[in-house]
């Protein structure tokens, strides 16, 4: 049996014990939707059939069944073994000015930061709509193995992903649960808000301790992956984040941002637009969307949303910002939803090598360039 650890952050409201949940449920914590827990969990899985799933043949995709292991993982979730962090703070006085407040947040950090050291980037995991609790650790530890066991990946590098997980119901009736998701994950997007806004601040404390004379920096990266209705939860986090940074630019916190299926509005990334200052958080962003994606015409079509971004990429890609780029998974994309390609095969061995640092034009990527645009690109299929 392998035992899977994963780090989260929640505003879910806890199952059991506070400190030693038997899960998260439905509706955000008690405490408000912007309380954060962080905490870590094991979840115990058979070899067998992980092995299974990564060697799987997904048919044009290649090679790893990411969207099979979640949901085998998915079912292991049920009896992980779960730790939050202990927290003594005060309700009344914010967190910051309180000298002697014990912070779950800080304790995670550390210890991602001891994973760092020894040559681990961290990547943050926010899922989409409808996904219970145990279906997002199933996804996150899917997301996690995948990328650890790329064939391309570059051996001397570690990576720890971390699973922001916000109420989803999970509802059975698609046209009723939509609504009810897409107004927690606005809800929600404040609490990614605070949690980038905390990671902002270990960095830049980080930062003045080395130059200080300090520990020194690890020079690892973090970076930020957000599937389907998740994107519009990155949209509120980042205007939470530009209420609070001095100056009229966003602090870069990340390497690299991966954009999968997003549920958002095709000119989302233009200037003056929901995520038009995404450029500002990142080194370089990467939208993956599907011309088939059954997902986004639910959204287009049934709510009334416009053109999505996560279905025909962005409507006007010759303004995106150059740090921007976009790339086309229709051809290899086959199963029924079409909405979760990024865990498997091809699309998530592309998700790898942009961690590894590889360039866009990297000839071990399997994507061809748009003829008359630099920053398009078309996933291809395996020979």
């Amino acid at each position: 049996m392998a035992n899977l650890k994963l780090f989260y952050a929640t505003n879910r409201h806890h199952l059991g014990d506070a400190l030693h949940p038997d899960g998260y449920g439905t509706k955000f914590s008690d405490d408000g939707m912007e309380n954060l827990r962080f905490g870590v969990l094991t979840v115990k899985a058979a070899d067998a059939q992980i092995k299974k799933c990564l060697k799987a043949d997904v048919g044009p995709l290649g090679r790893g069944n990411g969207e099979k292991l979640s949901e085998y993982l998915a079912t292991c979730a049920a009896t992980a073994s779960i730790d939050v962090y202990p927290e003594t703070i005060s309700k009344d006085i914010a967190d910051v000015a309180q000298k002697h407040a014990k912070l779950g947040s800080l304790a995670m950090f550390e210890d991602l930061m001891c994973l760092m050291e020894a040559s681990s980037d961290v990547l943050i995991y926010i899922h989409g709509f409808n996904v219970k609790w145990n279906e997002a650790v199933g996804g996150a530890l899917a997301l996690q193995l995948m990328l650890d066991n790329s064939p391309r990946r570059d051996p001397a590098q570690n990576l720890s992903v971390v699973l922001f997980s916000w109420p989803s119901d999970g509802a059975a009736l698609p046209w009723v649960s939509y609504k009810s998701d897409r107004t927690e994950a606005a809800g929600s997007g404040g609490a990614v808000g605070r949690a980038f806004l905390k990671v902002r601040d270990f960095l830049v404390g980080l930062r003045d301790k080395a130059r200080a004379g300090g520990r020194e920096l690890c020079g690892q990266d973090i970076h930020l992956l957000c599937h389907s209705m998740g994107n519009f939860l990155l949209e509120n986090a980042l205007a939470r984040l530009y209420d609070f940074s001095p100056g009229n630019a966003l602090p870069r916190l990340f390497e690299h941002v991966f954009l999968c299926a997003p549920d958002l509005d095709d000119d989302a990334l233009e200037e003056g637009k929901a995520l038009g200052r995404i450029n500002q958080i990142a080194r370089q962003v990467t939208l993956y969307y599907n011309r088939h994606d059954k997902a986004m015409y639910v959204s287009d079509y049934t709510k009334g949303n416009p053109e999505r971004l996560g279905h025909n990429g962005a409507a006007h890609p010759a303004q995106l910002h150059n740090k921007i780029h976009q790339v086309d998974c229709t051809p290899v994309v086959s199963d029924f939803t079409g909405h979760s390609y990024y865990l498997s095969g091809s699309v998530n061995a592309d998700i790898r090598l942009s961690i590894d640092g590889r360039a866009q034009d990297d000839a071990l990527r399997q994507r061809a360039r748009n003829a008359n645009l630099d920053n398009c690109w078309t996933m291809q299929v395996a020979p």
